[in-house]
C-alpha cells in the first residue's frame, strides 16, 4: 500500500509539489475541458445502474432498516451504486410504500457520518449544496473555507440551481442571506461568484487578455499597495477559457504567476477565496484532491469536507480528483482513505472512490 507523506518538512515538501502543479505547463490549459464548464457524468464514478428496478431497491431499504438490527451493508450497496437521479426515484418510491421518508428513517437507524453521508446521497445535489451553504453560515461565526470552496468550484449552472433551491427551502434570496454574513472585499468577491453569472464564452479575446494581465500586474506588484477591486473584477467575471490566457499573459510580464502574486499582495479569506478562483480555472479536480488530503493531514480528520466532496463529485469528475490526488500526493486516494477513515462511513467513502484500475 502507498502511504503519503504528510509530516514536518516532508509535507512543506508536498506543498512544494502541490503548487507547482497550479503552476506549470499553462500552455496546456487552453485545451483542457474545465469542471467549471463541463459538468457531464463522464468522469465521475457513480453512474447509472443497468436493470435498475426501483421496486427491488425500495425492498431491500425496508429490509435492512425494519428489521432486527440495521443492514449497513444493504444501505452502503445500494445508495452507493446508483445515480443520484435514481436515488430520488427510490426515496420517492420509498415514501409512497411506507408513508415515511427515506431520509428521516435513515436519521432514525445511523448515526454521525455515516448518517451524514448515506443522508446526503439520498438529497438532491442542488438542495445539498444548499444545505451545505446554510450551515456554514448558521452559528457564530461563518465557515468562509466551505463558502470558498462551493463557490469556487460549482459551475455558474450549479450556483443557479443552489440559488433556486435555496429560494424553495428558505424563502428567502441567497445572496440576501450571504450579504448579511460576509464582508469587505472577501464579501464583494464572493457575492459576485454566488451570482452564477460568470461570462461562458469560449472564444478568447487575446488582446483583453494581455490587458488584463497589465492590469493586474499594476494593481498589484507594480504598485505601493494592493487594488483588491481589479483583481475581483477580472478574476469573478472572465470566462474559463479568457482567464487561463490571461494566466500565461501574466506570468509573460510578471516571471510570476499569478497565484504567486495574489500570496505575496493580499492575505486572509480574499487571498484564499482569489487563489481558489484560480486553482479551479486551471483544475478544479486538482484544487479539490488538495482539499481532500488537508481534511485528512494532521491530528483528526475533517470528515465534512470528505463528504461533501465525494457525494458532489462522485458524478461530475471524482476519477479526475483520483488521478491528480496521486500525481500530488504520491498515493491513492482511496489507500489513503483506508488508512483515515473506518467503520461503514470508511466504506461508503471507498465505495464511491472505488479501487484504482
Amino acid at each position: 500500500m502507498s502511504v503519503c507523506i504528510r509530516v514536518g518538512s516532508k509535507y512543506e515538501k508536498m506543498k512544494a509539489v502541490t503548487l507547482s502543479v497550479f503552476q506549470d505547463d499553462l500552455d496546456l490549459l487552453l485545451d483542457n475541458p474545465s469542471s467549471l464548464t463541463v459538468t457531464s457524468s463522464a468522469r465521475g464514478t457513480v453512474k447509472d445502474k443497468a436493470n435498475f428496478k426501483v421496486d427491488e431497491d425500495v425492498s431491500a431499504l425496508r429490509k435492512a432498516i425494519e428489521g432486527l438490527g440495521t443492514t449497513e451493508k444493504t444501505l452502503i450497496d445500494v445508495l452507493t451504486q446508483r445515480s443520484s437521479a435514481q436515488r430520488q426515484l427510490i426515496a420517492k418510491a420509498y415514501e409512497k410504500a411506507t408513508g415515511r421518508t427515506l431520509i428521516d428513517d435513515l436519521k432514525g437507524d445511523t448515526r454521525g457520518d455515516f448518517e451524514d453521508v448515506l443522508v446526503a446521497l439520498v438529497t438532491p445535489p442542488a438542495l445539498y449544496d444548499c444545505q451545505e451553504v446554510i450551515k456554514a453560515m448558521k452559528g457564530a461565526g461563518t465557515t468562509e473555507s466551505t463558502l470558498t470552496e462551493i463557490f469556487a468550484s460549482r459551475s455558474n449552472k450549479q450556483i443557479r440551481e443552489l440559488s433556486e433551491a435555496y429560494l424553495a427551502k428558505t424563502g428567502r434570496a441567497m445572496i440576501h442571506d450571504l450579504q448579511s454574513e460576509v464582508s469587505g472585499d472577501y464579501g464583494k468577491a464572493l457575492l459576485i461568484l454566488a451570482e452564477g453569472k460568470r461570462d461562458e464564452t469560449t472564444s478568447v479575446d487575446a488582446a483583453k487578455a494581455k490587458a488584463d494581465a497589465k492590469a493586474l500586474y499594476e494593481a498589484g506588484e507594480k504598485k505601493w499597495g494592493t487594488d483588491e477591486g481589479k483583481f475581483i473584477d477580472i478574476l469573478c467575471h472572465r470566462s474559463v477559457p479568457q482567464l487561463r490566457q490571461t494566466l500565461i499573459e501574466y506570468k509573460n510580464i510578471s516571471k510570476k504567476t499569478l497565484q504567486e502574486s495574489i500570496k505575496s499582495e493580499m492575505s486572509g479569506n480574499l487571498e484564499k477565496l482569489l487563489v481558489a478562483v484560480v486553482k479551479c480555472v486551471q483544475n478544479v479536480p486538482a484544487y479539490l484532491a488538495e482539499r481532500l488530503f488537508k481534511s485528512m493531514k494532521g491530528a483528526g480528520t475533517t470528515e465534512c469536507t470528505l463528504t461533501r466532496i465525494f457525494v458532489s463529485r462522485s458524478e461530475i469528475d471524482l476519477i479526475d480528483i483520483k488521478v491528480e490526488y496521486k500525481k500530488l500526493f504520491g498515493c491513492s486516494l482511496y489507500s489513503q482513505l483506508e488508512s483515515e477513515v473506518s467503520g461503514d462511513y470508511g466504506k461508503t467513502l471507498k465505495c464511491l472512490c472505488g479501487q484504482d484500475e
